[in-house]
């Protein structure tokens, strides 16, 4: 079927010396994780806002991932929170996954919301609670190991509130022992990621605060541990790219969380606020990706809790935006952009990217689509087939697991 709109932007940017088929190729082959956490009821510190529809337990959870994946084509697997997806039959649950046609990815531990978790967990002054935690971690390997996922992603609470509540180096020290019994006990393919925050809910420091401790912590623990960077974990103005391109330099970025750090935290959408910064992170991302002497394995995974947009709709926006920022990286004049950094021509550089910031790809993704048998408008689509409705029907009453 002939798209016009296509044929056009092709046209150009064959002129501007693109691969167009290599292109296409490299977009077909994008793989964005969702989380299964997503799905559900969520909210604030102050509250949760339910919503009809909204998945109550991990098969659920399933249901909306796969959809989502139906109609983008480009997110196969599902991220677990444990204890939020625990179930008494992960074989069964697994087997659930394909029948979808997605599978399990990132398996997620849960340290920090339980009572027992109040002044930390692998930091905690009391071996007890440092011991609960490091077993929770341990069974969430077997869970690994029985769902075939090969990432352990890891995020810690642990941090204090006052001066003099706790020994800054006896918990560096307690962490890294913790995680080592975890690290030795990985599937011989699988990764640990750790993943760090400035600051919330601890005020007067962090265990994990920044990509440095992070690294420093999965350096220690050896190759198969690597940093996890989540877009709403920084402060305001930090060079998210540029911590990209150093970690990827260290053969250390293991892991990305895209949403929107102007919540300063997870639960607004990727894209939804600054997409020129998401264009940017995307363009440090592909340089490694396209760079044949740079050696990549990045898991590229959304963590969003969607507590006012409707919760699939928000998934399938999350993962377009996602699309269009890679898709403008790709389009980037690696050459002349190389050619101007040697030359130290500041303004030629700059706008050898904004020329591809400011292309509309979007008649490229609505070709790659249609060649992968998807719609070409996914959000559209989705609302169009019925299952929102379906899904409220069928979705009223009974218990919710997880967070809510």
């Amino acid at each position: 079927m002939s798209n016009p709109r296509y044929e056009l932007l092709a046209e150009d940017l064959e002129k501007r010396g693109v691969q167009i088929d290599e292109i296409k190729s490299l977009l077909k082959q994008q793989y964005i994780e969702t989380p299964s956490w997503g799905y559900g009821n969520s909210g604030t510190r102050f509250g949760v806002f339910p919503q009809p529809g909204a998945a109550r337990n991990a098969p659920e959870r399933l249901e909306d991932a796969a959809t989502v994946h139906r109609y983008t084509g480009v997110s196969p697997t599902v991220a677990l929170h444990i204890p939020w997806d625990k179930t008494d039959d992960w074989e069964g649950l697994k087997q659930y996954a394909a029948d979808l046609g997605i599978g399990v990815g990132a398996i997620n531990p849960n340290v920090f919301q339980g009572q027992e978790y109040k002044l930390g967990s692998i930091c905690n002054h009391d071996s007890a609670i440092r011991r609960l935690a490091t077993d929770h971690m341990l069974e969430c390997v077997e869970i690994m190991k029985i769902t075939g996922s090969d990432l352990l992603s890891l995020w810690f609470a642990d941090g204090t509130n006052f001066p003099g509540q706790g020994n800054f180096r006896k918990r560096k020290r307690w962490m890294v022992e913790c995680l080592h019994e975890v690290y030795d006990a990985l599937p011989e393919n699988a990764r640990m990621l750790i993943e760090y925050k400035f600051f919330e809910p601890a005020f007067y420091h962090t265990d994990l605060p920044d990509w440095g401790t992070a690294y420093v912590t999965a350096t220690k623990l050896g190759a198969k541990a690597q940093v996890l960077i989540d877009i709403g974990h920084h402060p305001q103005g930090t060079n998210v790219e540029y911590i990209v391109a150093y970690l990827i330099d260290e053969g250390k970025l293991g892991g990305f969380h895209f949403n929107c750090r102007k919540y300063a935290d997870d639960d607004l959408t990727v894209g939804s606020v600054n997409p020129q910064e998401l264009f940017l992170i995307y363009t440090e991302l592909v340089a490694a990706e396209l760079d044949p002497d740079t050696e990549t394995d990045i898991a590229y995974m959304i963590d969003q809790s969607h507590n006012l947009k409707p919760k699939v709709e928000a998934s399938i926006q999350s993962v377009c935006n996602l699309q269009t920022a890679y898709a403008r990286a790709l389009i980037v004049d690696r050459k002349a952009l190389a050619d101007a950094q040697d030359a130290g021509e500041i303004i030629d550089a700059e706008q050898i990217l904004q020329r591809a910031y400011e292309t509309d790809v979007r008649p490229l993704l609505e070709q790659v689509r249609l060649e992968m048998g998807r719609d070409p408008n996914p959000l559209q689509a989705y609302r169009k087939s019925g299952y929102f409705e379906k899904v409220s029907q069928a979705r009223v009453g009974g218990e919710s697991q997880g967070w809510a």
